[in-house]
């Protein structure tokens, strides 16, 4: 099943992806649970199956929201392929390295990604992100998958001269409307094997990031294990898995973004976050 968050008609709503469109749920069904993290909250994936449902749209009538436009935490992983690692100079990472984003600095699929005017150094990351189901502490890396609610698209956007500004990555990745989240929220049953997945990243057309997830240095139960031992994970959260080598700022000369480039992060089964980019006006 893949799952869209959506703004439509001036209300934020979500619904099934199906042959014909994006099919919004049931107004009573909305009614009960008010967003996508409210039915992982409530294990509703199965009822929200079953909803019978309301309109459907095609994409160019709504506008994509962030897949989860409201975790309550959204949790980055950084050098965990190691070309990226290689290529940054960093040695391979002995435990996860672990940075946090805001959500107001993600859009959905189709929306702008805005470059700072602070920075020329706005760059790419294309990443597979992964949806926690249900609340866990403690989770063994047995047990991790059972977590999972599904998977979507992440651009982690990095302002790189920000992000070196001390040892802490958080102002470079927290820049407005600088990644991305989407398009879909796609469950484990419709990705046959995750590992298998390629992750390609394009700008403007040309091939910059290309990986497989079987190439993670800390793969996803381990991170779901990692992760909530410090921390419960809950419905909703999102857990951006890093990036293949290829990023902008390892190229010679750097290949940094600029208005008028678009980003495509390409998962295969989990979809194809698109997104534009615009430079940042006004204050």
């Amino acid at each position: 099943m893949r799952i869209a968050s959506f703004e439509v008609a001036d209300r934020c709503s979500y619904g099934v992806v199906t042959a014909h469109g994006i099919r919004e749920t049931s107004r009573e069904f909305r009614e009960h649970f008010s967003d996508l993290r409210a039915v992982l909250a409530a294990d509703a994936l199965g009822r929200l199956a079953a909803d019978s449902g309301g309109e459907t749209f095609t994409e160019d009538d709504l506008r994509f929201l962030p897949t989860i436009p409201n975790p309550d935490k959204i949790i980055c992983v950084g050098v965990n392929y190691r070309p990226h690692a290689e290529e940054m100079g960093r040695e391979q990472p002995t435990h996860p390295v672990v940075f946090t984003r805001f959500a107001g600095s993600l859009v959905g699929h189709g929306h702008a990604v805005v470059r700072p005017q602070v920075s020329e150094q706005f760059d790419f990351e294309g990443e597979l992100a992964v949806i926690i189901g249900k609340p866990g502490r403690h989770i063994s890396r047995a047990t991790a998958l059972e977590y999972v609610a599904g998977y979507s698209g992440f651009m982690d956007g990095s302002v790189r001269d920000w992000q070196r500004h001390t040892m802490q990555f958080t102002p470079g990745k927290n820049f407005e409307q600088s990644g991305a989240l989407g398009p879909f929220l796609v469950t484990p049953d419709d990705v046959s094997d995750l590992d298998d997945i390629a992750l390609t990243t394009t700008v403007s057309g040309e091939v910059m990031q290309n990986g497989r997830i079987n190439d993670l240095i800390f793969d996803v139960p381990d991170l779901i294990r990692y992760i909530s031992t410090f921390t419960r994970v809950l419905p909703g959260d999102v857990i951006a898995t890093g990036t293949p080598g290829g990023v902008g700022a390892a190229r010679k000369p750097p290949r940094w973004l600029r208005a008028g480039d678009t980003v495509e992060v390409d998962l295969g089964p989990v979809g194809r976050l698109v997104n534009p980019v615009v430079d940042e006006t006004g204050s």
